[in-house]
């Protein structure tokens, strides 16, 4: 979600350069944005508060920064905050309003509202720096020709998961109309979704077939992305595709639907006041019956389509 925040503020501020540190397999999603040198480290190598320490003075040297622009607020970054305020760096911090969620996902709360949008708390972050960024929150669809739907049943968590049986009769709804491609990730994922390419005429499994870079590449060229509320509805923003998310557990209100995606796209049942109970849908279901997923209608998201 850093990287089209880091397009429009680059775009808006065309004098700074950010130099981007995050995990090895990341570098994809930011190669394509000019002003960004990408960072990749292999974490187990830092391990620790020395581990930390050495990457703090490794980065300062390599890259000298003015400023410190902390995205993540974990405890690997706090630590690095205080080594850098201590060599005299000005560090600056996301908010994640983690009281606002709290309240936002406790079940006796009836008056839910949209909290910040979590790309607008990145932006937050350069603007307390004195820097001017105004988001635009609008897709960038890429001028190739779009064809076909992209499926991405999976998530990391249960509570952000369409159940697969609904998931494998949505697939043979829309393969009647569209050539579907699906996406996953691990072994289990993968094997799955092999099954159902057998099994379902006009689609084709690319789970475990692309790199990254492949992925955004066939990403930009669908007409559609159906995701959960995943990792697969960032990398549509990513590259401007239109993306239908299913949502259970979680809720855009914690402010994490995708950069430039409808609310109009958005897919959940609306009438349980439980909802949202999890910012991440990784807890176990108050009621037991995981009604927010268990009860969807995937009639409601074949008329979302409309393609």
């Amino acid at each position: 979600m850093t990287a089209p925040v880091f397009r429009e503020f680059l775009e808006q501020n065309p004098n700074v350069e950010i130099v981007m540190v995050s995990r090895k397999n990341f570098e994809s999603l930011f190669s394509d944005i000019p002003n960004v040198i990408f960072k990749g480290v292999n974490l187990d190598e830092y391990k620790g508060f020395f581990g930390l320490r050495r990457l703090a003075n490794e980065l300062m040297k390599e890259f000298h920064p003015d400023l410190i622009a902390n995205l993540h607020d974990v405890i690997r970054t706090k630590v690095l905050d205080k080594i850098y305020r201590r060599k005299g760096l000005k560090v600056f911090k996301i908010n994640k309003g983690k009281e606002e969620k709290e309240h936002l996902t406790n079940i006796w709360n009836l008056n839910k509202i949209q909290l910040k949008k979590t790309v607008e708390r990145y932006a937050d972050v350069f603007r307390e720096m004195g820097f001017k960024v105004e988001l635009s929150h609008q897709l960038r669809p890429s001028s190739i020709v779009k064809s076909g739907i992209g499926f991405a049943p999976f998530a990391q968590h249960r509570g952000k998961m369409l159940p697969l049986e609904k998931s494998y009769e949505l697939a043979k709804i829309l393969a009647q109309k569209h050539k579907i491609y699906f996406f996953g990730g691990g072994k289990n994922e993968t094997e799955t979704l092999a099954k159902w390419e057998r099994e379902i005429p006009n689609t084709q499994s690319l789970s475990g077939k692309l790199s990254l870079t492949e992925e955004l590449n066939k990403i930009s060229e669908l007409e559609l992305m159906i995701s959960m509320d995943s990792a697969n509805m960032h990398l549509a923003s990513l590259v401007g595709t239109r993306c239908v998310s299913i949502w259970g557990q979680t809720h855009p209100y914690a402010g994490f639907l995708g950069f430039g995606q409808s609310e109009n796209d958005v897919v959940q049942i609306k009438d349980l006041s439980c909802r949202p109970c999890s910012v991440f849908g990784d807890k176990e279901c108050y009621r037991g019956d995981w009604a927010c997923l268990e009860e969807m209608n995937i009639q409601k998201i074949v008329e979302k389509i409309k393609i």
